[in-house]
């Protein structure tokens, strides 16, 4: 196996300051990886390699005269295509936007590349990141390096499909609706939704965008638990609006094994039912604490019902996603909406309703969620954390169906509405919770299995260290075969 291509970020710029490797060495590796794996992949889709030499060849130079850039000094890494960065476009996957080539980079990529990365690259969405997979009219369809004939999730599916065939050192992916976490879970890597507003959105959104979505988060998709802690303190804290009178200080876990830790296992839910594969992944994990003596707890929830946890979520979800489309469009939905008939409840007739929301009903669904809020803050005062599935079944074939209500995927052998497993991912982000996704290997077919690991809001860092310490344990990350040599 390719040792080099699938080492973590931490371990690459561990190697690149011991001089075992140099940084131009080890992007000229991805480089040539790309070019033999990604054309069939369709991962990265656009690159900035001459600027990219330039800042490797810097980064050695810096070296030799001891200076240290930073955590990730010449590691290689690609980012999310909607995050911006100078001269490269910005198109979230819109022929629209064929031509928006951006002015400036994004605060995330400035403080990737301020601890010393060289980002080499972007990788594939879904157009508007509105799909759970990644294919556009402007750059095409992404695979799932485990079977090209699947997808890699959306709407950061570029970016996993990168990490999992050993194309990138490290990646950089946002989230609303599992755009970091069903990625992570079907391409069988590492992703972290953050905490809501930890890390700082400006220079991830459309045009002249500012103001910070409802829900959305960005995050870091990678090979190790310990890269997702890394980025998170890079990236982390306020933007410059704010910086002067505020400083981030995530908590710090305690916890030195999975045998302190007391958890909460939601393994299945009516509202989004679950391949009996995927159970089995979530039960393994929380075995992993029973047998190290931590306490388990199978049936303690937080105290609303998950049906109207979910009708608030996909109110304020689809009200978000509205805000990001053009002017015509959110008037064409207006439209449709006012044409509905009296008491229609039928699932278009939701959408168009939760698309053109009154500033009146979205604060009523605002307040909502802020009781779900302080609902998980009562039921994390019990719990350390709380494990449930990610996606309800391992990756699935391509499905280009232009009309998504048509789609469906098969779940124990029943046919289930393509967007019902959204439930998993809207359950913690309308609360704003944070929630890491640890790889557990592969299934029966081969395909990777991921489990969430949901925390109290700022617990960042817990989810991502019991990530880690069940890593330790099992091992989860597995290379895609056919991108192992």
């Amino acid at each position: 196996m390719d040792e080099l291509a699938f080492a973590d970020a931490t371990t690459l710029a561990g190697r690149i300051k011991a001089r075992e490797i140099s940084s131009t060495e080890l992007l000229e590796h991805y480089i040539s990886r790309m070019e033999k794996y990604n054309p069939e992949i369709n991962a990265i889709i656009c690159t900035q390699l001459d600027k990219a030499r330039d800042r490797a060849r810097q980064a050695d130079e810096a070296l030799a005269a001891g200076e240290d850039w930073g955590p990730l000094h010449g590691v290689p890494m690609t980012v999310k295509e909607s995050f911006n960065l100078k001269g490269l476009p910005t198109t979230w996957g819109d022929p629209q936007l064929r031509d928006n080539i951006a002015d400036h980079d994004a605060v995330a990529c400035m403080r990737l590349q301020a601890a010393g990365a060289v980002i080499f690259g972007k990788t594939n969405v879904p157009i508007n990141l509105a799909d759970m997979q990644s294919f556009n009219d402007v750059y095409g369809t992404t695979n799932n390096p485990h079977d090209l004939e699947r997808g890699p999730g959306g709407s950061s599916g570029g970016a996993a499909a990168a990490i999992a065939a050993g194309l990138s050192g490290l990646e950089m992916g946002s989230d609303i609706g599992g755009s970091i976490r069903n990625p992570a879970h079907y391409c069988g890597v590492f992703g972290h939704k953050a905490t809501w507003g930890v890390l700082p959105l400006r220079g991830h959104a459309k045009p002249g965008v500012l103001t910070p979505s409802d829900i959305s988060v960005i995050g870091p998709l990678a090979r190790s638990a310990e890269d997702l802690r890394l980025v998170m303190e890079i990236v982390g804290g306020a933007d410059d609006i704010h910086l002067p009178g505020w400083k981030l200080e995530l908590p710090r876990p305690t916890q030195k094994s999975l045998g302190e830790y007391k958890i909460a296992v939601w393994a299945d839910d009516a509202c989004a039912p679950v391949d009996q594969s995927v159970i089995e992944r979530v039960l393994m994990v929380a075995k992993l604490v029973e047998d190290a003596g931590g306490e388990v707890d199978f049936t303690a929830r937080p105290e609303f019902d998950a049906t109207d946890s979910h009708l608030q979520y996909t109110n304020l979800l689809h009200s978000a996603m509205a805000a990001r489309q053009p002017d015509e469009v959110f008037e064409k939905q207006r439209l449709q909406r006012e044409s509905l008939a009296d008491g229609d409840d039928s699932a278009l007739a939701q959408v168009l309703t939760a698309s053109t929301l009154y500033y009146r009903d979205w604060h009523r669904h605002n307040e909502n969620r802020t009781h779900l809020r302080w609902a998980w803050h009562r039921f994390f005062q019990e719990f350390d954390l709380l494990l449930t599935p990610m996606c309800v079944t391992s990756a699935f074939a391509h499905d280009q169906n232009p009309n998504m209500g048509g789609r469906a995927q098969i779940v124990n052998n029943e046919r289930r509405p393509y967007f019902e497993q959204i439930f998993w991912a809207g359950l913690t982000g309308v609360s704003y919770l944070p929630s890491t996704v640890v790889p557990t290997g592969l299934d029966n077919q081969g395909l990777p299995i991921g489990v969430q690991i949901v925390g109290r809001e700022m617990g960042d860092l817990f989810t991502i260290d019991f990530a880690r310490q069940v890593d330790a344990e099992i091992g989860g990350f597995v290379p895609a075969v056919a991108y192992r040599d």
